[in-house]
């Protein structure tokens, strides 16, 4: 709809040009005005401000004049309504966009909130599209928003302000990622999230070694520090550099699945007796192989024994190729 509006002020302005252009020229060929004066009688005419002529026009010119401002106000009353038109009709869309932004946000619980797109909101956002987590982005740039805002849902503002949060539905949210540029406005965003939701797992970034304590005492959960993880990764690469290549892969998407999958004990026993690791025998009815095991006391076991007994509220760590991982998700019915 904007195309189509923006092509209609575009065909208005060559109108309004060309009726310029035909005024000139009239004025100066059939009055014999010289080019300065042509362009005055034309700019009064279209006018229509009354001002007197040049030098008395004769019988040819009068006619010209009435033609031109005749065509003058079709023209120039259709690109007023043109452009009125456009304006209305974009306060109207945005007007629309926001309301359907709104009702989508209100929706939404047990979400995740990413505060600020930058370079690591960005790669956030795209591991919780991979994954299907359902999120909301806090952006105060409009400039982005207005780039990605056919992808991502968007809440424009600065997420140090408490109305801003609530707006992103933080009450009803089950994890925060501060992505901001600043350990400050991190550290901002974590206090104020903390206060609105106390059961709010809260992951910040920082980028300086002494903000990583202070963010821990203002409510995160976890930080994670980019620079050093980054740095970590490279020197790895230098020592362990097969080793490293394989973990990058198991973490790597294609066609949005991995290979590595998170799942509940309860995912399992709703459907088959599971005692033991060894009741699931996940190895051969998918293929798929377990190499941790999370307690509900949020211990965990690598590479657990077959006949470690299963609790409630517990979790297994599962991998496989991608058709493995999704064999397994279609044979327990598991929504990823």
């Amino acid at each position: 709809m904007i195309r189509i509006f923006r092509s209609k002020i575009y065909l208005a302005i060559t109108l309004m040009s060309t009726v310029v252009l035909i005024g000139v020229i009239g004025f100066r060929f059939i009055s014999n005005y010289s080019w300065l004066d042509a362009f005055y009688m034309t700019i009064i005419t279209l006018a229509t401000v009354g001002f007197g002529e040049v030098r008395p026009l004769d019988a040819n010119a009068k006619i010209f004049t009435a033609l031109l401002i005749i065509c003058s106000v079709i023209i120039f009353s259709y690109a007023i309504s043109v452009i009125t038109e456009y304006i209305l009709s974009r306060n109207s869309l945005q007007l629309l966009k926001k309301k359907k932004v709104k009702n989508q946000i209100n929706n939404l619980s047990n979400h995740v909130i990413v505060c600020g797109y930058g370079r690591n909101g960005m790669q956030a956002a795209e591991r919780l599209t991979a994954y299907n987590r359902p999120f909301i982005v806090i952006e105060r740039d409009k400039e982005i928003i207005e780039k990605y805002e056919e992808e991502i849902l968007f809440v424009e503002g600065d997420a140090n302000e408490d109305t801003i949060l609530l707006e992103a539905g933080v009450e009803r949210a089950s994890y925060l990622i501060a992505a901001l540029p600043d350990d400050a406005d991190n550290l901002f965003v974590v206090l104020s999230a903390r206060q609105l939701n106390k059961s709010l797992f809260i992951i910040s970034r920082a980028s300086k070694i002494t903000s990583q304590k202070k963010l821990l005492l203002g409510g995160a959960n976890k930080v994670i520090m980019p620079d050093k993880i980054g740095g970590d990764h490279m020197a790895s690469l230098v020592v362990i550099p097969d080793l490293i290549t394989f973990m990058d892969k198991l973490s790597m998407e294609g066609e949005h699945t991995t290979n590595l999958e998170e799942v509940a004990i309860e995912d399992f026993s709703d459907q088959v007796e599971c005692n033991s690791l060894r009741d699931l025998d996940l190895r051969r009815k998918t293929g798929c192989t377990i190499i941790g095991y999370i307690a509900p006391d949020g211990n965990y076991i690598i590479n657990p024994e077959a006949d470690l007994p299963l609790k409630p509220k517990s979790k297994v760590i599962v991998l496989g190729r991608p058709e493995q991982i999704r064999k397994l998700n279609e044979m327990f019915h598991i929504q990823t």
